[in-house]
């Protein structure tokens, strides 16, 4: 998680600063002292977090939530002030959690769980809609391919090869029986494979549609991707619109959504 404390009083900031360094799933944090300079760090840098005070200089942390509203996505708003009356309005605004001053690091850290836990909701919920399309173009019937070996062709069924890996100057290609080691670009085994439904998922992996078995989302904004022979792979954000290329049909998006 990208944390963003705003907040005007210094013991406030380094107790909510000692939490965050101890915890595994913070990737990084900083400071604004008020709303402004919120705003500013805002548009030039993303937070899945805010934890945010009521009381600012200048214009109130309810107020600062209002006009974040055309910020897409959202960060998960966490107040964290000593004004127990504005708790109501909060919630109203979607907070995830109130949290009064003086607290305690064991409060924060509840808070901010349950923000890691709306934040792989919500990108569920985005991978979902971008993984809907609502046509995708038919696929032609698998047909053999034709690779080059150590001086001889091979002619393999391209719905046998679970995926393709970068290495250096060659590309491993691996079959369900064996694996080939091919001196050829990465870029160019995957304009030739694409028609068989070979997705790339990594500036150096290619995998084959038909052997994914499950992707889940990471706070961190990328994917984990697993195929049906228990290997790993993680999918950048750079790549994660082409994973509608997947299935034709996604159903059941509830589950999907819970898991």
């Amino acid at each position: 998680m990208r944390v963003l404390i705003v907040d005007d009083e210094r013991n406030a900031c380094a107790a909510l600063a000692t939490v965050l360094n101890g915890r595994g799933d913070v990737e990084y944090f900083s400071f604004a002292s008020d709303a402004a300079e919120a705003e500013d760090k805002l548009s030039r840098e993303a937070f899945d977090v805010l934890l945010l005070d009521i009381n600012l200089p200048s214009l109130s942390g309810a107020t600062l939530v209002d006009r974040l509203q055309q910020l897409h996505p959202q960060p998960v708003v966490v107040f964290v002030t000593a004004h127990r009356e504005y708790a109501v309005a909060a919630f109203e605004q979607h907070a995830v959690d109130y949290v009064l001053k003086p607290f305690s690091a064991e409060r924060i850290s509840m808070a901010l769980t349950r923000a890691a836990q709306k934040i792989e909701a919500d990108r569920a919920a985005r991978l979902w809609t971008a993984l809907s399309p609502r046509s995708l173009p038919p696929r032609p019937q698998p047909t053999r391919i034709a690779v080059k070996v150590k001086g001889r062709i091979l002619f393999l069924n391209p719905a046998e090869v679970l995926s393709v890996r970068a290495e250096g100057n060659y590309v491993l290609l691996q079959h369900s029986s064996d694996s080939y080691l091919l001196r050829e670009p990465l870029s160019l085994v995957a304009e030739k494979l694409r028609p068989y439904g070979f997705v790339q998922i990594h500036r150096s992996v290619l995998v084959n549609a038909l052997f994914v078995e499950e992707i889940k989302p990471c706070l961190t904004g990328e994917y984990e991707l697993r195929l049906k022979d228990g290997k790993e792979y993680t999918v950048t954000r750079t790549y994660k619109k082409n994973l509608s290329h997947l299935a034709e049909s996604w159903i059941n998006s509830s589950s999907f959504l819970s898991d």
